[in-house]
Order: C-alpha cells, then sequence, then structure tokens
C-alpha cells in the first residue's frame, strides 16, 4: 500500500444552557455547551441579504476544505453572499483579508485565526463600524461570538474511547501497548495529547502502557513514525492521536505491517472528520476503530455554524463563549456521517 500522500491539520453533547466550564486550555472559563437544541434556536431566514465574509487559516487540507464547501452551500441557499479566504498560516495576510471584508461592507467577518493576538485589533477596527465578528477555535476578546472547543477534554474524549477498546481486549496481565501521536509544537495540540493520556488512564489504568509518543502532524510523517515505532515495539497494537493525520498515517503502517488482516485488538483513535478517516473506519483492512467529531459529518458542522452566524446578526448569543459538542463515530455509525460529506 502506498504512503499516505495527504496532509493534514488537525486541528458531549448536552443540552444548551450557561454553564461554567474551567477551559484552560482556551482560556476561557465560562460560556454555552452547544447541543442540536442550541443550534435550532437560530432563525437562518435573517442570513438573506448578508454579506459575510470567512478568513482561515488554510483551505488547503481535507478537513477545512470539506467544512467551507458545506458552509458555503448553506449560506448561499439562506441568501447570504460569502467570501471565503485562507492566509496561509500569515497574520499579516489575514489582517489584510479582514481589512479587505471592512473594505466590501460585509455584515459580520468569520475568522479562524493563525495568530488570534495579532489580530485583536483588526477585529477591533471592523466592530467599529458595526460589523458582527465571529472567531472559530480561540476566545478572543474583539468578537461578538466565539466557537471554540475544551481541547483537553476533546483529547480525554479519545482516550477514553480509546481505553474502552483496551478493557474489552486486554487486561492488566495482558497489557496494552499504546503510541500517542501528538504535536507538542502547538499548545492546544499539546492540551489535546494530555487529555488523551488522562483519557486513557480514566478507563483502562493497569491495563496498558504507552511505549511510544512521537510529534507528527501530517499523514506521511505520523505513518513514518509509525513504521519506526513497530520495529522498536512490533506489539504496539493501539493508536491514539490528535487528529486526522495520525489516524491516516498509523492505519497505513499498521495496515502494511498486517497485509491487511487486522487482528480484533488492534484499533487507532484520533478526531478531525475527514473522507479519508471515514473510509478507513468503515474498512475492514484499516485498524481504525474511532474518531471523536464535532456536530457530526461536514454538512451539519457547515449548518451549526450558519446558526452561530444568524444568532449573531440577531443578537441572540445567550454568551459570548459556546462550546462546541463532542461525539464518537464508530464503524457501526460511520456510513450516516459519510452521507453528509463533501
Amino acid at each position: 500500500m502506498k504512503k499516505a500522500l495527504v496532509a493534514l491539520l488537525c486541528v458531549a453533547m448536552i443540552v444548551a444552557m450557561p454553564v461554567v466550564l474551567f477551559a484552560a486550555d482556551t482560556g476561557a472559563t465560562e460560556g454555552i455547551q452547544a447541543s442540536p437544541e442550541f443550534y435550532a434556536k437560530a432563525n437562518l431566514e435573517v442570513l438573506k441579504g448578508k454579506k459575510i465574509g470567512v478568513a482561515i487559516q488554510s483551505l488547503q487540507n481535507a478537513y477545512w476544505a470539506g467544512v467551507m464547501t458545506a458552509l458555503r452551500e448553506t449560506l448561499e441557499k439562506a441568501g447570504a453572499e460569502v467570501t471565503i479566504v485562507g492566509c496561509n498560516d500569515s497574520s499579516a495576510t489575514q489582517i489584510g483579508q479582514i481589512e479587505n471584508f471592512v473594505s466590501a461592507g460585509c455584515d459580520l467577518i468569520m475568522v479562524h485565526p493563525s495568530d488570534a493576538n495579532a489580530i485583536e485589533d483588526a477585529c477591533a477596527e471592523a466592530r467599529q463600524f458595526g460589523i458582527k465578528v465571529m472567531c472559530w477555535d480561540d476566545p478572543m476578546t474583539n468578537t461578538d461570538g466565539n466557537w471554540i472547543l475544551n481541547n483537553t477534554n476533546l483529547g480525554i474524549a479519545i482516550g477514553e474511547l480509546a481505553g474502552d477498546f483496551i478493557n474489552k481486549h486486554y487486561s492488566a496481565e495482558k497489557k496494552a501497548e499504546v503510541t500517542v501521536i501528538g504535536y507538542p509544537q502547538t499548545v492546544i495540540l499539546l492540551e489535546r495529547e494530555n487529555g488523551i493520556k488522562i483519557g486513557l488512564e480514566n478507563k483502562a489504568a493497569g491495563k496498558y502502557e504507552i511505549v511510544a509518543t512521537q510529534a507528527a502532524i501530517e499523514a506521511n510523517l505520523a505513518q513514518d513514525a509509525m513504521e519506526t515505532i513497530l520495529q522498536a515495539h512490533p506489539n504496539c497494537r493501539v493508536v491514539t492521536g490528535i487528529g486526522a493525520g495520525a489516524m491516516i498515517g498509523a492505519d497505513e503502517a499498521l495496515q502494511i505491517a498486517t497485509g491487511g488482516n487486522i487482528p480484533e485488538d488492534m484499533g487507532v483513535f484520533t478526531t478531525d472528520v475527514t473522507k479519508q478517516q471515514l473510509g478507513q473506519l468503515a474498512d475492514p483492512t484499516y485498524p481504525a476503530k474511532g474518531i471523536i467529531g464535532f456536530e457530526g459529518s461536514d454538512e451539519d458542522t457547515g449548518n451549526a455554524c450558519a446558526a452561530m452566524f444568524a444568532l449573531i446578526l440577531e443578537g441572540k448569543l445567550e454568551a459570548k463563549n459556546v462550546f462546541r459538542g463532542v461525539a464518537p463515530i464508530t464503524p457501526e455509525t460511520v456510513a450516516k456521517i459519510q452521507a453528509g460529506m463533501k
């Protein structure tokens, strides 16, 4: 099997109610936990005739390409005019994009910051012109709403999903050898990695040993790392990771090592939701066993983001920080998610 060529960035649903959350990874300490009921309160008709600018880190990776395609479709169906641009991880470029959106007379600007601190002033200036501003991923100050994750809790969910699998196939006498593929260079991904370790311990204490930790954010690097790990630890059969690249790369390495004959006690668990991940989750010749997803498919996430826009434009967001929900995707549920991918 050829090596994975796609380079991917990583990057519990309850009723909507104001809650206090201790989310040190985001810097936010309180907000609303989103749920389907929360998004259902939005009136998408308010988007009709609105001009919306979206500036994200990159349009090159599969997750963002799929979600932004779905978001565009939802907004255009609602009658909004939308422009979506990527800054290729350049804060200077992103500041220029925000300024262009202001000049174009946008009603709302959404940013997925390359560096949140670097664009605070640009967002503040946009708001001085009466433009609503939303941030995806960071609890920014100069915004009308922040759509954020508790990355420690996301990591815990990944670790607990893997821990349930370990409990099913391993014991204190037969411990699972576990690899953690992280990316400590980025603060939120380090918090996600640390959360994975907490989740493993929560569910499978005494039944596993972490034999390797490796930094790899892209699929090809994760595959190389896993191949090296298998040379030193050929019995390593459980892999956890902080993003799509970890799953895709580890899956490829383990498929090669087993010839596609995946033992029942082998599993890979990560987050992000891409077509390639879902395809591997549905294919029994790959060891992918679980993904901690967000709203669901690309369409689900696009619809939820559009709902955020509508709530902000109407001034109906109950709290500035909205914490996104997470939920597991397994081989048993993957088909439903695949149907909504772009």
